[in-house]
């Protein structure tokens, strides 16, 4: 867990507007499981406001899509971080 009242007031999450419409979300890695594990790029696109794309750079998980597509942005996120985290003990 990375809310160590250390960690989350440098790095975290955040999620903000896009003018397209749509959204952009960053997911710091920095000092966490994840670090330095790549999310390869991935663009989805079903029409003009039903898109997503996502990737890892800059130490961070980056995603961007239309307006209706926050879910699937953070379920990709959620998937992959779950599939790269270290098992529990």
């Amino acid at each position: 867990m990375q809310c160590d009242e250390d960690w989350e007031h440098e790095w975290g999450v955040t999620i903000d507007t896009l003018d397209k419409p749509g959204w952009s979300v960053r997911v710091d890695l920095e000092e966490t499981d994840l670090e330095g594990r790549e999310f390869p790029r991935q663009d989805i696109k079903r029409g003009k406001d039903d898109w997503v794309m996502a990737r890892t750079a800059d130490l961070a998980f980056h995603a961007a899509c239309g307006s209706g597509n926050l879910t699937v942005a953070l379920t990709l996120f959620r998937s992959w971080a779950r599939r790269n985290a270290p098992e529990e003990r």
